[in-house]
């Protein structure tokens, strides 16, 4: 049975830190390295039922995508819901540690995960790591279908595919025009649409599309061009945890050791329903 020492070496193997943007806050949160470990959980948030389940499943070390402190802080008091993660956690003997932007960068990464999930090929990064000779990390991936899809085709099978969320999936183009190639991007990826432009895809896939730039992409591409598909940014992440269980197994291998992998399928998204407009065109009198 390793440490939680020798665990954290692997993980930052899979997932180097230095990889992370500057603003970024991952690897371990808390945790004594001495502890023993036989369990892991994977989950998208570290938000308090995620630490209890940690704990009803007996493991030592709980693994998230997104961090717990992001913005730093001077004090980790119970009387806020994140002191309290971090107070629940200690008291059971329980680690955390946060592979974030470097996951979403790794090869394989968060955006392969998602790729996997949709049914893509993925044929390399969006925004490739200049510092990756192999050209294979990076943010984002440009991916192909294998046979083409309709617009609405596709969108029908992201629904489907994706973990079920209130919001679902916001679609925007001509439901017929036949989708080739997409690009993805797992979590919040308006930030990427020149280099989605630059790739040439008929398609792309990512979460949090805010109103003005996902309509300046929509104009600037023309109405028959660029579609674009806005899932949940939980739902764009969460495959990326069942891709890490199975990396953590293979790990765990390869060293010889009897570590349990568990992936957390409680949704931990923040909407918990979903009202279509009444108003079905032209805007309300």
């Amino acid at each position: 049975m390793p440490v939680l020492s020798e665990v954290i070496i692997a993980l930052d193997t899979l997932w180097p830190p230095d990889t992370a943007e500057g603003w970024d806050a991952v690897g371990t949160v808390c945790g004594d390295p001495t502890t023993q470990v036989n369990g892991v959980l994977l989950a998208v948030d570290p938000v308090a039922e995620i630490a209890e389940e940690a704990i009803a499943l007996g493991v030592q070390l709980l693994i998230t995508h997104h961090p717990l402190y992001l913005r730093g802080t001077t004090s980790v008091a119970a009387d806020t819901f994140k002191g309290r993660v971090v107070h629940t956690l200690i008291r059971n003997d329980v680690a955390l540690y946060v592979a974030h932007t470097n996951a979403d960068r790794a090869d394989p990464g968060v955006s392969d995960a998602l790729a996997g999930a949709l049914g893509l090929r993925v044929t390399g990064p969006l925004v490739p790591d200049p510092n990756d000779p192999a050209g294979r990390r990076g943010l984002g991936r440009v991916c192909a279908l294998d046979e083409p899809l309709s617009l609405a085709e596709f969108a029908e099978r992201a629904a489907a595919r994706l973990p079920a969320t209130a919001q679902g999936v916001r679609v925007a183009g001509d439901p017929q025009r036949p989708i080739r190639t997409v690009a993805v991007c797992g979590g919040s990826g308006d930030s990427l649409f020149a280099d989605v432009r630059a790739a040439g895809v008929d398609a792309y896939l990512t979460a949090d599309l805010r109103h003005h730039p996902a309509s300046e992409a929509r104009e600037h591409a023309g109405r028959s061009g660029l579609a674009l598909l806005d899932a949940a940014h939980w739902a764009t992440e969460w495959p990326w945890c069942e891709q890490a269980a199975a990396q953590l197994d293979e790990v765990s291998d390869r060293h010889g050791w009897d570590l349990r992998t568990h992936v957390s399928h409680r949704v931990t998204d923040p909407w918990i329903s979903h009202r279509p407009s009444l108003v079905t065109s032209g805007a309300p009198n």
